[in-house]
C-alpha cells in the first residue's frame, strides 16, 4: 500500500531488518523488499549486499523470498544480473539438495520436496544462464538430475519438470539435454490432464524451429492429439502438426491432415485447409501429387480455403503441360459429382474451358502410373484399389479413360450456370468456359450462342456485360474469335514472363476493339477474372482493377486526420475512355519505366522486413506507384499477413490486392502489394501503415507512420 516516496524513505530501514535475528522479521523484510523493487526499480543497489548472505538461510520461507527478490533485481538491472551470476554455484547446490536428499514432510507436496522453491530457483537459473556460457555449463548436470529424478505423476512434479524444460531451452545447454527436454514434453502429451497436454503442445510449437528433429520423434503422438474433443487442444495440435511437415514426411502428414479435415470442427477447417495447401506448395514431391492434394482439399472443404487457392491451382495446372489431360478429367469427374464447392467449380470450369479438347479426345497422360498411399489407395490407370473401398470413378481416384460427349460437357456447364448455389463469380467462370469451348468443340455452336443471348439480359451487370461482349464476338468479329479465345500460355510459378504479358495485352486490345467497354466498368481480357476473384488469378496483365472508393480507403484507420463531419472526400479514381490504355499500362505486371528513386525499408521485426519501391510514370506526373514487398528470413512462416495503408485526405489512394497472405520462411518468395497514390497538389507524402499477421504462433499488430519518403516521390 505504500507509495513510491514511502518506499524511498523506508528502504534503509528495510535493509537493516533483512539481517535481524528473528526469522519471521527477516521473511517479512524480504517480501517488503520485493514489492519495493517492483514499485521503485532504482532502489536495486540498496538490496544487493544482503541477498548473497540470505541465500545461505535454511528457513524455506526466507530462502523462497530471497530467490524471488534476486529474480526481480536481475530482471530490472543489468548490473544486478552480472553481480548475481557469482551465486550460480550456491543456487545449484541448494536445488541439488532439494532434489537428491529431500527435506521434512512439512515442505513436501505430493512427494516432491518444496516444489515452490524448486520452481523459483529454476526461474532464477534461467535468467542467470541466458546467453552466458559459463553459468550454463555450471547448471547443465543439475538440470539433467532434476529431469531424471522428478516424479511427473503428480501436478507438483509436472510443474518442476516444466520449469526445468523452460530453463534448458533458454540457456546454452548441451544438445543431449535439449533432446531430454523435448522427450519430457513428449511424455506430457500422454498425460491425462488436458492442461498439461496443452502446455506441452504450446512448448513444442515454440521448439519446433530450433529442435526440429527432436520434436519429429513425437509426431505420432502429436497427430493423435488432433482427435482431442477439446477445441483448444486440437487447434494447438493442428498448428504443431503443420509445423512438423517437411519434404520427407509430406505424403504421410498430408494424409493425416486430410483425414482430420474431413471431421474437424468448422472453426478449424479454414486453418487446416490453408495449412495443407501451404505444405503442399512448399514440399510437393511431384506436380501430380500437388494437384491431387489441392483437389482433395477443395472437394472436402472448398468453402473454407484461402482466397488465392483457385489462382494457385490454375497456375499450377497451367504450368504442368504434361498433366493437362489428367487434370481436366479429374476436375470434370469431381464437378459431375458435386457442384456445391464453389472454388472447385471455378477451377473445373476454367480447366474445361482451356483444355476441353483433351477431355473430348479421351486420352490421358500418365506421368505417375503407380501411386501408393494408405489414404488414396493404389492407382493403376483408371482403377482404384484403396483400403477404404472407394468405387471406380470416385473424385479422389483417376477417372476412367473413356470419351466424354460434347453435349454432356455443355449440359454440365449449363447446370452450373442455373444452380442456385453458384456465386456470380462461378457463373462468370462457367460462361467464359462455354465461350472458349466454342473454339474447342467440333460441333455446332448454336447452343452456346443461345446461352450467351439469354445472359445478355441477365440482371447481374458483370455477367450481362461479358455475355454481350461474347455475342459481339459471334456476330461481328467471328474472324477474331479463335485468336482471342486461344489457350493461355504456360506460366512459370514465379510469375508471367514479359513476352507473355505483352501477348496477353495484345489480346486485350483485340477484345476491346471487338466490344467497346463503358467507362465505369472493368476492361477484361479472355481470361477468367470476375469480381474479387480476378485480382488473384495468375494473369494479372489481363485485368484492369476496378476503381476503389477513396472514401473507404481514406477512412481505413482515420489515422492521419482527425474526424470531420464536413470533410469532403475526393472522387474515386475512375478511368476515362481516353485513359483506358494508360491505366492498362500502369498495371504492376506490365513493364514499368525505371525511375531513380531509392527503395526504403520501413519495417523490420523478427526476420520480417517491409520495403517500399517507387515508380512515377512519365505520362502521369501526379501518380505514384508504390510496391510494398514483404520478405521473411526467420525460421517460421508469417501467415494471415494484412497490410493496410492510410494517407492524408488531400491524396487519393487505390490499394490493389496482394500477391498472397503468407510470407514464406527462410527467404522464400516475397509477398507484394501495389499502391496507386494520386497527388494532384504535389504535397509532401506521409503514410501510416497497420500490419497484422501471425508469427511463431502469436498474433502481431504493428501501427507506424512513414515520414521519410524520398522527395522524388512527391516533387
Amino acid at each position: 500500500m505504500g507509495s513510491a516516496e514511502m518506499c524511498r524513505d523506508l528502504a534503509p530501514e528495510v535493509e537493516k531488518l533483512l539481517l535481524q535475528p528473528s526469522a519471521y522479521v527477516r521473511k517479512k523484510a524480504v517480501l517488503t523488499a520485493v514489492h519495493m523493487i517492483r514499485k521503485v526499480p532504482e532502489l536495486s543497489d540498496i538490496f544487493l549486499p544482503p541477498c548473497a548472505q540470505l541465500l545461505h538461510e535454511r528457513h524455506h520461507g526466507i530462502l523462497l523470498g530471497t530467490v524471488t527478490l534476486i529474480t526481480e533485481l536481475c530482471e530490472r538491472s543489468p548490473a544486478a544480473l552480472k553481480h548475481f551470476r557469482k551465486v550460480v554455484p550456491q543456487l545449484v547446490h541448494t536445488l541439488r539438495t532439494l532434489v537428491m536428499t529431500g527435506c521434512s514432510t512439512e515442505h513436501s507436496v505430493s512427494g516432491v520436496s518444496d516444489p515452490f522453491l524448486q520452481v523459483q530457483i529454476l526461474r532464477l537459473l534461467r535468467i542467470l544462464g541466458r546467453n552466458h556460457e559459463e553459468s550454463s555449463e555450471t547448471m547443465n548436470d543439475l538440470l539433467a538430475q532434476v529431469a531424471t529424478n522428478t516424479d511427473a505423476s503428480r501436478n507438483a512434479g509436472s510443474a518442476v519438470l516444466f520449469e526445468t524444460v523452460l530453463t534448458i531451452m533458454d540457456i546454452r545447454s548441451a544438445a543431449g539435454l535439449r533432446v531430454l527436454a523435448v522427450n519430457i514434453l513428449g511424455r506430457f502429451l500422454l498425460n491425462s490432464d488436458r492442461n498439461i497436454r496443452y502446455v506441452a503442445l504450446t512448448s513444442l510449437l515454440k521448439l519446433v524451429q530450433s529442435d526440429h528433429s527432436a520434436v519429429q520423434r513425437h509426431r505420432p503422438t502429436v497427430v493423435e492429439c488432433l482427435r482431442e474433443p477439446d477445441a483448444s487442444l486440437s487447434r494447438r495440435a493442428l498448428e504443431l502438426s503443420l509445423a512438423l511437415v517437411n519434404s520427407s514426411n509430406v505424403r504421410t502428414m498430408t494424409q493425416e491432415l486430410q483425414g482430420f479435415l474431413e471431421s474437424c470442427p468448422p472453426d478449424l477447417r479454414a486453418d487446416c485447409a490453408s495449412g495443407i495447401l501451404l505444405a503442399a506448395e512448399r514440399f510437393a514431391p511431384t506436380k501430380r501429387w500437388h494437384i491431387d492434394t489441392i483437389l482433395r482439399v477443395l472437394t472436402t472443404a472448398g468453402t473454407y480455403v484461402r482466397d488465392d487457392a483457385v489462382a494457385n491451382l490454375i497456375q499450377l495446372i497451367g504450368g504442368a503441360q504434361e498433366l493437362h489431360a489428367y487434370s481436366v478429367r479429374r476436375l470434370y469427374s469431381a464437378l459431375a459429382e458435386d457442384i456445391s464447392q464453389q472454388p472447385l467449380v471455378q477451377v473445373a470450369a476454367w480447366c474445361i474451358g482451356e483444355y476441353g479438347d483433351l477431355l473430348l479426345e479421351g486420352t490421358c497422360e500418365e506421368t505417375e502410373p503407380l501411386q501408393v498411399g494408405p489414404a488414396l489407395g493404389v492407382h493403376r490407370g483408371g482403377t482404384c484399389e484403396g483400403r477404404q473401398g472407394r468405387p471406380q470413378g470416385h473424385s479422389l481416384c483417376p477417372p476412367p479413360l473413356r470419351k466424354v460427349e460434347e453435349d454432356v460437357v455443355l449440359a454440365l456447364l449449363e447446370r452450373v450456370l442455373q444452380s442456385h448455389m453458384s456465386l456470380p463469380a462461378t457463373r462468370g467462370y462457367a460462361l467464359t468456359a462455354l465461350m472458349k469451348l466454342s473454339t474447342r468443340l467440333h460441333g455446332d455452336n448454336n447452343r452456346i450462342c443461345q446461352v450467351m443471348s439469354i445472359y445478355g439480359s441477365c440482371q447481374d451487370v458483370e455477367l450481362q456485360q461479358r455475355a454481350v461482349e461474347y455475342n459481339a464476338l459471334f456476330r461481328k468479329y467471328d474472324h477474331l474469335r479463335a485468336a482471342v479465345l486461344e489457350k493461355m500460355p504456360l506460366v512459370e510459378r514465379g510469375g508471367p514472363q514479359v513476352n507473355e504479358a505483352a501477348k496477353e495485352s495484345k489480346e486485350v486490345a483485340q477484345l476491346s476493339e471487338a466490344a467497346p467497354v463503358p467507362t465505369e466498368t472493368q476492361v477484361r481480357g479472355p481470361g477468367y477474372p470476375w469480381g474479387k476473384s480476378m485480382v488473384q488469378l495468375p494473369y494479372p496483365a489481363l485485368t484492369l482493377l476496378p476503381s476503389l472508393q477513396a472514401s473507404k480507403l481514406l477512412d481505413l484507420l482515420d489515422l492521419l486526420d482527425g474526424p470531420s463531419e464536413n470533410a469532403q472526400h475526393p472522387p474515386p479514381l475512375d478511368p476515362t475512355p481516353g485513359d483506358t490504355l494508360i491505366h492498362l499500362l500502369d498495371l504492376p505486371c506490365t513493364p514499368l519505366p525505371s525511375a531513380p528513386i531509392p527503395n526504403l525499408k520501413v519495417f523490420e521485426r523478427e526476420g520480417l522486413q517491409l520495403t517500399l519501391s517507387f515508380v512515377r510514370p512519365p505520362g502521369t506526373p501526379t501518380l505514384l506507384l508504390i510496391t510494398v514487398t514483404a520478405t521473411n528470413t526467420s525460421g517460421g512462416d508469417v501467415t494471415h499477413f494484412i497490410c493496410q495503408v492510410a494517407v492524408p485526405k488531400s491524396f487519393q489512394l487505390q490499394l490493389q490486392a496482394p500477391s498472397g497472405d503468407t510470407v514464406p520462411a527462410q527467404g522464400g518468395l516475397p509477398m507484394t502489394q501495389l499502391l496507386r497514390i494520386l497527388n494532384p497538389n504535389k504535397a509532401p507524402l506521409r503514410l501510416k501503415l497497420r500490419l497484422t499477421y501471425d508469427h511463431f504462433g502469436q498474433s502481431v499488430q504493428e501501427i507506424f507512420e512513414v515520414n521519410n519518403l524520398p522527395v522524388e516521390t512527391w516533387q
